[in-house]
């Protein structure tokens, strides 16, 4: 193992058991710096300590341009390799193994603004509606939906989502549901009386069906057909065929019905501030572009109705 190799995988180690960083942060940190290494020791760099600014920068040109052979990756993507190079040498330096940051001055290719897409009400309803509440498949499938769109909790959250996690919750509708989310980071939601309802229906007529499929117990809230915790890939696939089948006629992801709820919570005249802490964002900032999803319904429907909008 070069000196290279032994720094990057001490950092990715760092970010899982120091820092908390999720599976899923760790994992594309991990793809990013392994094109990061392969760059650097195809110029032939041995040790961090090497690396000069100029590389860095040519580092971030290269993903844009013709990373891998291919057309070259999105902003956002080249974004987030920048931020994972810059946090690898800062580490670097606080380990005594490099004297500066050569990726500090580095900066990310500009991303357009990008607006969260929601569905409407209309859309949301017609989507709830689609899960057969006769068979234990519909049961899980409603419960899995009503808590997205009820909590705004990440579809990660609500599969981490264990039954002792909700117990107390459907008999005591003033007990919020605790969520981990970024960095382990906790905090409550609200559990709304259609959430309540639809996971005790779940608990009580169709998890058993499901549980008795397992080769062993698990305390997993929500299963697959097997009877093992249901993943984030089941939990897309079942709501993109929902949506198929709701005919939403616009691509919905677990993301999707986050948005949704941000938008409708402030739509509907809850505080930024508010939305902020249910969505567990750290800044308000990163909450704020939801307004801007506001800001452009109210002018939509000024343009279309008022006589001198135009």
């Amino acid at each position: 193992m070069s000196a290279l190799e032994r720094v990057l995988g001490a950092y990715l180690d760092h970010l899982e058991a120091e820092v908390g960083a999720s599976v899923h942060t760790v994992a594309g940190y991990r793809r990013d710096l392994a094109r990061y290494g392969a760059f650097l020791a195809d110029r032939g760099v041995a040790s961090i300590a090497e690396v000069r600014p100029e590389q860095v920068e040519e580092f971030a040109a290269w993903l844009r341009s013709d990373a891998d052979g291919g057309p070259g990756l999105a902003a956002s993507s080249v974004a987030r390799a920048v931020a994972a190079v810059r946090g690898l040498h800062g580490f670097a330096v606080r380990d005594g193994d490099a004297e500066a940051n050569p990726a500090t001055r580095v900066s990310p290719p500009q991303q357009g603004r990008r607006l969260p897409k929601a569905l409407s009400l209309e859309q949301v309803q017609a989507l709830l509606d689609v899960p057969d509440p006769s068979t234990p498949t519909g049961l899980r499938d409603a419960a899995l939906l009503e808590l997205l769109y009820g909590t705004g909790a990440r579809v990660s959250e609500v599969c981490a989502l264990d039954v002792d996690d909700v117990s107390a919750q459907l008999d005591d509708p003033d007990l919020g549901l605790r969520l981990f989310g970024k960095g382990r980071k906790e905090r409550i939601v609200p559990l709304g009386s259609y959430a309540r309802a639809a996971i005790g229906a779940w608990l009580v007529r169709g998890r058993p069906v499901f549980s008795a499929r397992a080769t062993r117990a698990t305390p997993a809230l929500l299963l697959n057909a097997r009877g093992g915790r249901l993943s984030r890939q089941s939990a897309f696939n079942i709501l993109t065929e929902c949506a198929e089948r709701a005919q939403i006629g616009v691509p919905v992801s677990p993301h999707t019905l986050r948005h949704s709820f941000a938008t409708h919570l402030l739509d509907g005249g809850a505080d930024v501030r508010v939305v902020q802490e249910l969505l567990g964002h750290a800044s308000v900032t990163t909450t704020q572009i939801y307004t801007l999803v506001t800001a452009e319904h109210l002018r939509e429907v000024f343009l279309g109705a008022h006589p001198r909008a135009r």
